[in-house]
C-alpha cells in the first residue's frame, strides 16, 4: 500500500525530485530519448530527411515548421549500420536550427510538434506519444539519478538484485520508461530500481466468474498453501466463512497494492458491494519487482513461485492488464512447452534449456454490463504464478537478465567487460550464441514454435561470466505457431482463441497463423533484431568488434547445428532464417496511427548478408 508520508519526508521526497530534474542525469535522459526517437522515426520511414554524407558518417535533416508558420530544421549524425540496417545516432546533441540560430534541441514536444505534419500522424495519438516521452523523461531521469547516489554498480551474483539494478528498459523503443499511472511517489515505491520490498493484497473471487487453469502436476489447494503457508490460508478462508459465505466456492488471487487503490474499489464496486469479491488482507510474504514492474519475486522466500500481476499501467506503450483468456492458456502452454523438452534430446541433454513455467492463472472475468464498462474492468484483475529461477540453478552457476549483456554502470562501463578480457571476444560469443541461439532456432526448426524471446523473457545462466544456458520464461502470450506446420499437431492443446475485443484493441496480440513468416519474423524481431542485435551494436560500440564478424559467428554457429540435423532439412527451408529480409514491428509508428493494421516493414537481414563466398 502507499505509505502515508510525513511532512517532512514528503517535502524531503519533493525536493529529489527537483534535485534529480536539475542534475546532468535529466540531459543524458532527454538526449538518449531524443536520439532513440529520431533513430525509430528514421528507420521505420515515419519521417523523411535529407542526408548528406561525411566520411563514415551520415548528417540527417529534417524539416519542420513552428506554430507561426516559419521554417526549421532538425540536424544529427549517426550511421545506418550493418545490424539489420538500423539507424545508430551519435551521441552529440541534436541541433534545431531557427532564424534564430542554432542551439541543442531540448523539448521533444516541440520537435514532434514542429514535424508533424511531415509525419501524417493520428493529432490524439501524438498527444499521448509526448505524454509517454514526457512521462520517461521523468521517471527515467529519477532512476538515474538514483543511481549516481547509489554507485551505480551491479551485485553479479544476485539475480533478484540485478533485476533492479539493470534499469536502462527497452533499448529501440523511445518511451521505454512511461510507467503512465504511476505518479513519482508510486514510482520510488513501487519501481524495481529503487529496491523496495512490498506486501501483497490478497482477495477472493467467485469460481463461477473467474478463469483458472493449473498445471497438470499439480493441485490448487496445495500450490497456495506452499505459497501462502497453512495459518494464512486459514485465516483468509475464515475471513469468508465470517461473511457467511463457503470458502470453496472462491479462489484466492493476489493484488498489486497500486493496483487496488487506484483500479478495484470503483472497477469492482458492486462485485465488492455483493461479496463476488472479498478483501482477505495482506500476505506475510514481501516482494522485490523485476524490470516489467508487474512480475514480482518473493523476497521472503526466493525459491517460492514468481508472481505476474494485472496492472492498469502503460509502459513501453503497452497496457499491462493480463487479458483473461491468455490467463487461462498460460498452465497448458507450459505444460504442452514442458513436454517437448522432455522429450527432445537435443533440449534436454544438450541445450539443458530450463522453461520457467507458469503453474497457475486466476483472472476476475465476469461478464460486464456493457462494452464501457468492459473497458474498465476487463483483465484488471488477475494473476500468473511462474516458476522460480532459483530451485534450477546448479552448483556454480550464476543468472543474469538476458539485457544484462548491453547494460552499462553508472561510469558506461559495460557489464560484460569483465568477462570479453578474460575470456576473448570470439571464444565468449561463440558459447553465448551455442548457450542461447539453439534453443530458440531449435524449438523453431523441429517443432515449428516461434518464442517471443526478446530480454526480459530469457535469462543467462553462467559459470564466472563464460555462458552456459538460457531460461525461457513468459510464454502465455509469448508464443506463436501455425498448427499445419507444427512437428506433432496432435499434442497442441487446445488454447482459449483471442476474444473479438482484445483483437480490436491489440491486433499483434495473436498466438496462432496460417502465415509461416508471422511465425518465423515473430522470434526473429524479438530476438535477433532486438536481443542479439543490440548487443551485436554494444560489440562494435564497445569492444571494437565489427558488425560483420559478429554475424558471421551467428551464422557459423547454426550452419554447425544444420549440419548435426539434417533429419530437418526440409524445416530449415520452410523457416528460413537466412532470407534476404524479414519483417519487424514498428514500435515508434505504432504509437503516431490509428492501430488498424499490423505496422511492420522490412529490414536487412545480417545473417543473410553475412553469408561468406563460396
Amino acid at each position: 500500500m502507499k505509505q502515508i508520508m510525513a511532512p517532512t519526508d514528503f517535502a524531503k521526497q519533493a525536493a529529489t525530485v527537483e534535485a534529480a530534474i536539475q542534475s546532468e542525469q535529466y540531459v543524458q535522459v532527454r538526449r538518449r530519448i531524443f536520439r532513440q526517437l529520431l533513430e525509430a522515426l528514421l528507420f521505420e520511414g515515419v519521417i523523411p530527411a535529407k542526408t548528406n554524407e561525411e566520411g563514415n558518417e551520415t548528417v540527417f535533416c529534417i524539416a519542420g515548421q513552428t506554430e507561426e508558420g516559419k521554417a526549421v530544421s532538425y540536424i544529427c549524425r549517426g550511421q545506418r549500420r550493418f545490424t539489420f540496417g538500423r539507424i545508430r545516432l551519435f551521441d552529440a546533441p541534436i541541433l534545431r536550427l531557427s532564424d534564430e540560430g542554432s542551439a541543442e534541441a531540448q523539448s521533444l514536444a516541440q520537435f514532434l510538434l514542429e514535424v508533424r505534419h511531415q509525419t501524417g500522424a493520428d493529432e490524439e495519438r501524438l498527444t499521448a506519444f509526448i505524454n509517454e516521452l514526457e512521462h520517461t523523461q521523468l521517471k527515467d531521469t529519477l532512476s538515474q539519478y538514483e543511481r549516481q547516489l547509489q554507485g551505480g554498480g551491479f551485485s553479479l551474483r544476485d539475480y533478484d538484485a540485478l533485476e533492479g539494478e539493470i534499469m536502462d528498459g527497452h533499448p529501440y523503443h523511445p518511451s521505454y520508461k512511461s510507467r503512465i499511472g504511476f505518479d513519482y511517489a508510486d514510482n520510488y515505491q513501487y519501481g524495481p530500481e529503487f529496491r523496495q520490498e512490498l506486501g501483497l493484497l490478497w482477495l477472493a473471487v467467485e469460481k463461477k466468474h473467474a478463469r483458472f487453469a493449473i498445471s497438470g502436476h499439480l493441485v490448487y489447494e496445495r500450490l497456495l498453501r506452499d505459497e501462502l503457508g497453512e495459518q494464512q490460508m486459514t485465516a483468509f478462508s475464515q475471513v469468508i466463512r465470517d461473511r457467511g459465505l463457503d470458502p470453496h466456492d472462491f479462489l484466492f488471487v493476489p493484488v498489486h497494492p497500486w493496483q487496488w487503490e487506484n483500479i478495484m474499489p470503483t472497477a469492482f464496486l458492486e462485485a465488492l458491494r455483493q461479496k463476488r469479491v472479498i478483501l482477505l488482507g495482506i500476505g506475510q510474504d514481501t516482494y522485490r519487482p523485476q524490470q516489467s514492474i508487474r512480475t514480482l519475486a518473493n523476497a521472503s522466500a526466493p525459491h517460492k513461485a514468481y508472481v505476474k500481476l494485472a496492472m492498469s499501467l502503460v509502459n513501453t506503450s503497452t497496457g499491462r492488464i493480463l487479458a483473461p483468456h491468455t490467463v487461462a492458456n498460460a498452465p497448458v502452454i507450459s505444460d504442452w512447452l514442458h513436454e517437448i523438452v522432455q522429450s527432445d534430446d537435443f533440449l534436454r541433454e544438450e541445450a539443458r534449456v530450463v522453461l520457467l513455467r507458469e503453474i497457475m492463472g486466476i483472472s476476475y472475468d465476469a461478464p460486464p454490463h456493457s462494452a464501457l464498462v468492459q473497458a474498465k474492468t476487463y483483465g484488471v484483475l488477475g494473476c500468473i504464478w511462474r516458476e522460480s529461477l532459483h530451485p534450477y540453478l546448479e552448483h556454480g552457476e550464476q543468472a543474469l537478465p538476458f539485457n544484462g549483456l548491453c547494460a552499462l554502470d553508472g561510469n558506461g562501463r559495460p557489464l560484460i567487460a569483465p568477462w570479453i578480457e578474460s575470456y576473448g571476444a570470439e571464444r565468449w560469443l561463440t558459447r553465448l550464441f551455442e548457450a542461447s541461439v539453439l534453443p530458440i532456432v531449435h524449438m523453431l526448426y523441429a517443432h515449428g514454435i516461434a518464442l517471443e524471446s526478446h530480454a526480459q523473457n530469457m535469462v543467462l545462466l553462467h559459470r564466472e561470466g563464460m555462458p552456459v544456458r538460457v531460461a525461457l520464461k513468459d510464454f502465455h502470450d509469448g508464443i506463436r505457431f501455425s498448427k499445419t506446420y507444427l512437428s506433432a499437431p496432435e499434442r497442441c492443446p487446445a488454447l482459449f482463441e483471442t476474444p473479438a475485443y482484445h483483437a480490436r484493441v491489440n491486433r499483434n496480440s495473436f498466438i496462432e497463423t496460417d502465415d509461416l513468416a508471422l511465425v518465423r519474423d515473430f522470434m526473429h524481431d524479438a530476438f535477433f533484431f532486438i536481443n542479439i542485435g543490440e548487443l551485436a551494436l554494444l560489440m562494435a560500440d564497445a569492444f571494437g568488434f565489427s558488425e560483420k564478424r559478429f554475424w558471421e559467428l551467428v551464422r557459423q554457429v547454426l550452419e554447425s547445428y544444420q549440419q548435426r540435423h539434417l533429419h530437418l532439412k526440409e524445416r530449415f527451408s520452410l523457416f528460413d532464417l537466412f532470407a534476404p529480409a524479414i519483417e519487424v514491428e514498428q514500435l515508434a509508428k505504432r504509437r503516431l496511427f490509428a492501430d488498424t493494421e499490423l505496422r511492420v516493414h522490412k529490414v536487412p537481414n545480417p545473417l543473410a548478408a553475412s553469408r561468406s563466398p563460396r
